[in-house]
C-alpha cells in the first residue's frame, strides 16, 4: 500500500518482447508446478509465475535425502523430478490459471539436444497465458559426458536453436558454474535466447560428520539461498556489461526488496525469488511489496531508472 504523500512507483518492465507489470516471479524448481503458493498470496500479483522444469517425459528425480539445509542457504538434489510437459497442461496449469495468474513461464530441461526439442514442441500446444520459455540449461549433458550444457558456447547455441518449436520467446538460464559466462551468455543470445536467466545454483557438497557420508542422498547437490547472492550480482553485472542490450532475470539469494533492488542496479530487468519460500512462502509478494517502498525511500520513480544503475556510477 502506498503511504499518503509519497508517488506510486512505475514497477512495470519488459524481458525482450514481453511486458511485465512488475519485475517479481517465482524460480523454477521452488514454487510447485501451479498453484501451490496461491494459499498464501495472490498469484497474480507478480509480474509472472515460473514453474519447475519439465522435461517431455515423467522424471523420477534423485534418491532422498534431497533437500539439507546449510548455515546461509540450502543444498539440494532434487534431480529434476517432474509429471512431464503433457501432464503439466493437462492437470497442473488449469488450477495456475484458475487463481488468476495470466503469465506463466513454462521451464523445460532435456538430456540430450532432440530431449529439449520435444519439449519444447510440447510447450507449443500450451495456451497464450503461456508466455514465455525458460530453457534450463544448467542439467546433465549426457551427449558430453557429465558436463552441463551450460558450460559450453556451442551446446548452449544448439539447445537454444532447438527449442525455437515452442513458438514462444525462450530464456536461456544459465549456470554460474563456469569462467566462460560471457561468452556462453553471448552464444545463448545468437542462437535466439530473448533474456539470460541469471543463476543457477553452484555446485556444494556437505557431509554429515556423524556417518561419514554426503547429507544429500546423491552426494552433492546445488547451493542457493544469501550465499549466492553476490556470486548472482557479479554473474549479472559482468554479462551486463558485455551485452548491455540483452535482458537478464537476475536469480540468486533474492528474500528482500533491498536484495532485488541490488540484482536490479547490476543489470538485471527482472528477479525471480526462489529458496526464501521455502521459510516463508509469502517471500514473493513480500519482495515485490519491499521493492515498491524501497523505490519510494530512494525516490525512483520508475524501475527503468534503477535497472543497470550501478554501471553508470
Amino acid at each position: 500500500m502506498i503511504r499518503p504523500g509519497r508517488r506510486p512507483v512505475d514497477l512495470s518492465t519488459r524481458i525482450g518482447t514481453i511486458d511485465l507489470p512488475n519485475p517479481v516471479m517465482t524460480a523454477s524448481g521452488t514454487a510447485g508446478y501451479g498453484a501451490e503458493l496461491g494459499a498464501y498470496f495472490d498469484l497474480a500479483s507478480l509480474g509472472a509465475v515460473v514453474v519447475k522444469s519439465l522435461a517431455a517425459f515423467a522424471w523420477g528425480g534423485n534418491p532422498p535425502p534431497r533437500v539439507h539445509e546449510t548455515p546461509a542457504g540450502m543444498l539440494n538434489s532434487v534431480g529434476l523430478q517432474g509429471p512431464g510437459v503433457e501432464a503439466w497442461l493437462a492437470e497442473e496449469l488449469p488450477q495456475l490459471l484458475a487463481t488468476g495468474v495470466r503469465r506463466v513461464v513454462a521451464s523445460i530441461w532435456g538430456r540430450s539436444i532432440d530431449e529439449y526439442q520435444k519439449a519444447a514442441a510440447m510447450v507449443g500446444d500450451a495456451p497464450a497465458e503461456v508466455v514465455a520459455v525458460e530453457v534450463n540449461l544448467s542439467c546433465p549433458n549426457t551427449e558430453a559426458g557429465r558436463e552441463l550444457f551450460a558450460h559450453d558456447a556451442e551446446a548452449t547455441g544448439a539447445v537454444i536453436e532447438a527449442t525455437a518449436a515452442c513458438g514462444r520467446p525462450r530464456w536461456a538460464k544459465l549456470s554460474p558454474n563456469t569462467d566462460r559466462l560471457v561468452e556462453i551468455a553471448a552464444s545463448a543470445q545468437r542462437a535466439g535466447a530473448e533474456a539470460l536467466t541469471l543463476v543457477n545454483t553452484v555446485f556444494g557438497l556437505q557431509f554429515d560428520i556423524k556417518t561419514r557420508r554426503p547429507s544429500l542422498g546423491a552426494g552433492g547437490g546445488g547451493l542457493s539461498g544469501p550465499a549466492i547472492r553476490p556470486i548472482a550480482v557479479r554473474a549479472i553485472s559482468d554479462v551486463h556489461a558485455a551485452l548491455p542490450q540483452m535482458p537478464l532475470i537476475g536469480v540468486g539469494g533474492v528474500a528482500s526488496g533491498e536484495d532485488a533492488a541490488e540484482l536490479l542496479l547490476a543489470g538485471a530487468s527482472a528477479v525471480q525469488v526462489g529458496t526464501a519460500t521455502f521459510h516463508r512462502p509469502k517471500a514473493p509478494a513480500e519482495v515485490l511489496t519491499g521493492l515498491e517502498r524501497w523505490c519510494q525511500r530512494h525516490r525512483v520513480q520508475a524501475l527503468s531508472d534503477l535497472i543497470g544503475g550501478a554501471h553508470g556510477v
